[in-house]
C-alpha cells in the first residue's frame, strides 16, 4: 500500500498475554477504526493481497487511520493450541479492555469505530454491553451478536463434540493442517473422513473448515465467492488455524440459552462482567450494523434475530444488512466483496462519523 506507514504496537492483557495491533497510517483522522478477527483467523482476512482488502477500501475512501488487532483467538499466536480451557468470557474480560486502551494511548480521544468478525464480534459485544469497553462509536458486527444461532447439526456438533474429541481422540483442538499430519494418525485419519463426506471441493483444509465451523458444503462461504485465480481457496488454512475445542463449550451454553451468557459465573475473574451481557443492553448507546450473508451455514440468522431484539429495546438505534449470495466469512474475504459488501459498511461509518 503506497504512502501508508505501518508499525506494530505489542500490549500485553491482565492476564498476562502478549497481543498486537497493527497501524495503517494513511492520514490524520478524526475516526479511527478498528478491525477484529474470529475464531482460527487473524489480521491477515483484513489484508488480503489477492483482492481489494478491507484495510485499503477504507484507506482509499475517507478513513486514513486503520487498526487490525491480534487478539488471544488470533493464529499468529500459540494459544488456540494450548490446553488453557479459554472461554469468550476471557476475551471479554481482558483482550478487548486492553486493546481498546492501548489504542486510545496512541490516537486519544478520538472517535473509534469497530468493525468485527465471528467470535470477535460476540466476544467484542460482550465487552462493549458487559460495560468493561465503552466510548465505541459505531461497530459493525459481521455474521453473529449476542443471539448466537446455528443450524441442528452444528447444535449436535456443539454438544457431543468436545468431549469425544478431547477424551475419545486426545485432540485439544481442531486444525485444517489436519491432512498435512502424518500417515494413520489420528489427525490425519479425521481429516480423511471428514473429506469423505465433503465431495463439493477438492481441499482438505475447506473440508475440515465445514466441520469445524458450521453445516454446509462447504458452510463457510459460498465457493463461488472465492477468486479461483487468487488462490485464496488453496491457502484457507492460512487463513484460519487451529481452534481450541473449549471455546464451543461456550458457544453451546450460548446457543442453548438463546444469548450471550457468562460460562462460568463462579469464575472470580470475571466478575466485572454481567451473566447476562444483554440484560442492560438499553444502556449501551453505541449503535450497531448487524450484517450477514444471507446463506450464512455457521451463524444463520443470528444476526437477524440480535437486530430484532435490540431494536425493541432501543428503536432505530441499531440497522441490519442481509448481504444477497453471501455465506459466513466472504463478505469479509470475497473476491467482489469490496463491491458488494464494503460500500455498505463505509456508508454506515461515515454516517456516525459526524
Amino acid at each position: 500500500m503506497s504512502g501508508v506507514s505501518v508499525s506494530v504496537h505489542p500490549f500485553a492483557t491482565e492476564d498476562q498475554l502478549g497481543l498486537t495491533l497493527t497501524r495503517f497510517l494513511a492520514a490524520e483522522s478524526e475516526d479511527v477504526v478498528l478491525l477484529v478477527h474470529g475464531l482460527t483467523s487473524s489480521s491477515d482476512m483484513f489484508i488480503m493481497p489477492e483482492h481489494r482488502n478491507l484495510v485499503s477500501f477504507l484507506l482509499e475512501n475517507g478513513f486514513g487511520d486503520v487498526w487490525t488487532l491480534d487478539f488471544r483467538m488470533s493464529n499468529r499466536f500459540p494459544y488456540n493450541l494450548e490446553t488453557r480451557r479459554q472461554s469468550m468470557d476471557d476475551v471479554a474480560a481482558f483482550d478487548h479492555p486492553a486493546a481498546v486502551r492501548e489504542l486510545r494511548r496512541h490516537v486519544g480521544v478520538r472517535r473509534i469505530h469497530v468493525i468485527a468478525h465471528c467470535l470477535g464480534s460476540v466476544s467484542f459485544q460482550m465487552s462493549m454491553f458487559g460495560g468493561v469497553v465503552e466510548g465505541i462509536s459505531s461497530m459493525v458486527a459481521n455474521s453473529v451478536g449476542l443471539t448466537p444461532r446455528v443450524p441442528a447439526l452444528s447444535r449436535l456438533k456443539l454438544a457431543v463434540g468436545p468431549a469425544v474429541l478431547e477424551y475419545g481422540l486426545g485432540l485439544s483442538y481442531l486444525d485444517p493442517r489436519f491432512c498435512s499430519a502424518p500417515p494413520l494418525t489420528r489427525r490425519r485419519l479425521l481429516s480423511r473422513a471428514v473429506s469423505l463426506l465433503h465431495p463439493e471441493c477438492r481441499v482438505p483444509a475447506c473440508h475440515m473448515q465445514s466441520f469445524m465451523w458450521g453445516s454446509g458444503r462447504p458452510a463457510m462461504y459460498r465457493h463461488e465467492n472465492l477468486a479461483p485465480q487468487t488462490h485464496v481457496h488453496e491457502r484457507l488454512a492460512d487463513l484460519n488455524g487451529a481452534a481450541d475445542v473449549n471455546y464451543y463449550r461456550h458457544i453451546d451454553k450460548m446457543v442453548r440459552a438463546g444469548r450471550a451468557v457468562k460460562f462460568d459465573p463462579a469464575n472470580p475473574a470475571h466478575r466485572d462482567l454481567p451473566d447476562d451481557y444483554l440484560a442492560d443492553a438499553d444502556r449501551v448507546d453505541t449503535p450497531v450494523l448487524f450484517l450477514t450473508g444471507d446463506h450464512n451455514d455457521v451463524f444463520t440468522d443470528s444476526n437477524i434475530v440480535c437486530h430484532r431484539m435490540l431494536d425493541r429495546r432501543s428503536p432505530g438505534r441499531h440497522e441490519l444488512e442481509v448481504i444477497s449470495g453471501y455465506g459466513h466469512i466472504d463478505t469479509i474475504i470475497g473476491k467482489s466483496a469490496d463491491v458488494d459488501v464494503f460500500p455498505r459498511v463505509l456508508d454506515f461509518l461515515k454516517r456516525n462519523a459526524r
